[in-house]
């Protein structure tokens, strides 16, 4: 059965020392969380993963939004891999596609969707370390994540496996929010602490 309620998830990955121990999220606006983590990884392969995550969990949702920080993500998801697909996941400049096994997944979860008679889901673009409260809970999420693939553990954890909703109601605890959202070296950063 389809929910036609409206669903808003915002993902992220993150990684150590990229390439080295990853992690993914999502995280959706009633609270309800997921995130993974690899011993070995790159930070795309983290939030491509955290994309997949995310259209799974949320399979029968009709309305789904999913907020993302990577265009990487968005473009490969929404412009290029269908092409990729037909000249056999090779790129425009006839190098090959990186991550190919996600992206086939990821098609895979995309036309599931319209099989089952859903629209496919929409994206925005958010920018990371803004103060966009559900994404700086899914980057929480992702970086607690890698910091459990870089102690060697490869697990998933949220609120499917007893771990307390996200307050999404405020920024997390350790938010990093940027005070300047200049692309440039030094912009100062402000941690969120709640003592």
């Amino acid at each position: 059965m389809n929910n036609a309620a409206p669903v808003l998830v915002a993902t992220d990955g993150a990684c150590k020392r990229n390439p080295g121990p990853a992690g993914w999220a999502w995280v959706s606006a009633d609270g309800r969380w997921a995130s993974g983590s690899l011993i070995s990884g790159t930070n795309n392969i983290g939030e491509l993963l955290a994309l997949l995550n995310a259209l799974t969990a949320h399979s029968n949702a009709a309305d789904l939004t999913l907020e993302i920080d990577s265009q990487y993500v968005i473009d490969s998801y929404t412009k290029w891999m269908d092409g990729w697909a037909r000249r056999g996941w090779v790129k425009a400049d006839g190098q090959p596609v990186l991550n190919i096994e996600l992206m086939k997944e990821l098609m895979l979860a995309r036309n599931a969707r319209r099989e089952a008679g859903l629209p496919d889901a929409k994206f925005v673009k958010v920018k990371g370390h803004s103060g966009h409260i559900l994404n700086a809970w899914a980057d929480i999420k992702a970086v607690e994540a890698s910091e459990r693939g870089a102690a060697g553990h490869a697990t998933e954890h949220g609120t499917a496996h007893g771990a307390p909703a996200a307050d999404t109601s405020r920024l997390p605890e350790g938010a990093t929010v940027r005070k300047s959202h200049a692309r440039r070296r030094g912009a100062q950063r402000t941690r969120i602490s709640r003592a």
